[in-house]
């Protein structure tokens, strides 16, 4: 099965699309990601090093003319709530700590489960509810975008 190139297209543009690549947060970086094009027929994308992508990003699969929209998709997570600020600043101190990858909100933080980080945060005054939602941790602070 052959592989296709794809590239992130400028954000500055307005595309029209062709389909939707939906992929979790762990596939979004990743250099090789399979497009479902039809149900079961799945053809394998191929990005440059380091690629990273975003919802809503626009991609081009070169060799067949198309252009695809990010959508992030729906995964278990944990949200992270509590009753004030500085317990849910305590959480994201620790989990910083332990590099866990992190969706910040300034009422919430959002991770995926992880039976010793669900441990931990039991012990602070936080709320864990598990959820299935799209998932769109911070790319990192020395990971620049395109």
């Amino acid at each position: 099965m052959p592989t296709y190139s794809a590239v992130v297209l400028p954000q500055s543009a307005s595309y029209v699309k062709d389909g939707i690549l939906e992929v979790s947060a762990e596939d979004r970086a990743r250099t090789i990601i399979n497009w479902e094009k039809t149900k079961g027929e799945l053809i394998p994308l191929q990005f440059p090093r380091g690629n990273h992508l975003r919802a809503g990003d626009y991609i081009q699969i070169t060799e067949l003319s198309l252009i695809l929209q990010v959508v992030a998709k729906a995964e278990q997570v944990l949200t992270i709530t509590a009753a004030d600020s500085k317990a849910l600043l305590r959480a994201a101190y620790h989990l910083g700590n332990r590099h866990v990858p992190l969706e910040i909100n300034s009422s919430w933080l959002r991770l995926h489960p992880d039976p010793v980080i669900e441990k931990m945060l039991l012990d602070m005054d936080v709320t864990i509810t598990p959820e299935i939602v799209p998932f769109m941790p911070e790319s990192g602070a020395y990971q620049h975008h395109h």
